[in-house]
């Protein structure tokens, strides 16, 4: 392993008062590395299983910082099973590739505390070449596209419509497609996305994708939080005949979501948002934007690992420490 802080680990006794900082893990020694993302070590398990790790790293404008936010991974890990079982349970025939959060037993017990609560098991599958995104309100890309050329994703629509403000005909489904890391994404109709996953798989991924965010939309509303915007993956599950869309990643976490405070939200302006909102205004105030070897200031890993715990937080109803200590009850 390769922690900043090696010292401490994300164990239950100390998680609230001495943050762990793990931007990079090494199991080569042990299980063997399938791919380094932006926030994700995956290992291969055994031909059926794969083992996610939830670094502590942050990319802005497609670049990873030099530096990570103290328990990053452990909140989008724990906030993503807490999704998988929520969705699963209001949508019984919903399939995932979660697993379990508990660690294989090949890995050895020094290596443990720092992959606890971070990683999770999941079934290996094909995932599908794009990202199944829904907009519910119109922000960021979709309401610049929207200003220049009257559209989303190439979709047009009424014109009049203000920053932020909801879809008045529900949400949309605007998918994009998956680019090699430090490039772009490229953002495309929905009848592209035909094209990328075939006639089969483009209209249930479409169905599928509205369905599960109208769900936490609906859910995160009750807990005072707008999902204003989210990305779901999905993959394919080749056991099944015929074969099934299965969700995948993380799930509606402030890394693939755009949270907003219901009590101030307010169409027509920009949003507080619960993810790296600080990141990105630093990186743009000083013009960097898009610079690579970079290292956060102390003042924006602060702010943005509050807004990640405050995010957790408000969608979970428990701090972190009493997840923790749930879960650390349930491998009992």
């Amino acid at each position: 392993m390769d922690p900043e802080t090696p010292q401490h680990h994300p164990i239950a006794s100390d998680l609230e008062t001495v943050p762990m900082i793990v931007t990079k893990t090494d199991l080569d020694d042990v299980l063997p590395l399938v791919a380094r993302g932006k926030v994700r070590d995956i290992y291969m398990v055994d031909e059926e299983t794969l083992l996610f790790v939830a670094t502590d790293r942050v990319s802005a404008y497609d670049v990873v910082m030099g530096n990570g936010i103290p328990n990053k991974g452990v909140l989008l890990t724990l906030l993503s099973t807490h999704w998988f079982s929520l969705l699963s349970a209001a949508h019984p025939t919903l399939k995932t590739h979660f697993l379990t959060l508990s660690l294989p037993p090949s890995i050895p017990l020094p290596h443990q505390p720092l992959l606890l609560h971070r990683s999770m098991q999941v079934r290996k599958c094909e995932v599908f070449p794009i990202e199944a995104i829904v907009r519910g309100y119109i922000t960021g890309s979709a309401w610049k596209e929207y200003r220049e050329r009257g559209t989303v994703h190439g979709i047009p629509l009424e014109p009049g419509l203000r920053e932020c403000e909801k879809f008045p005909n529900g949400p949309l489904y605007t998918p994009s497609t998956k680019a090699e890391q430090g490039m772009h994404d490229e953002n495309i109709h929905p009848d592209k996305a035909i094209s990328h996953v075939g006639s089969t798989y483009a209209p249930q991924m479409a169905t599928l994708a509205l369905s599960l965010y109208t769900t936490a939309h609906d859910y995160a509303l009750s807990k005072g939080l707008i999902i204003a915007d989210t990305k779901f993956e999905f993959g394919l599950d080749s056991t099944t005949t015929p074969p099934s869309i299965i969700l995948v990643d993380e799930v509606l976490t402030p890394d693939s979501s755009r949270f907003w405070p219901l009590d101030r939200y307010e169409p027509g302006r920009p949003q507080e948002s619960f993810d790296k909102q600080y990141l990105r205004n630093w990186l743009t105030e000083d013009g960097l934007g898009g610079k690579k070897g970079l290292e956060m200031p102390g003042w924006v890993v602060e702010k943005t690992e509050e807004k990640y715990r405050e995010a957790f937080e408000t969608l979970t109803g428990k701090t972190l420490r009493e997840f923790v200590g749930e879960v650390a009850k349930e491998r009992k």
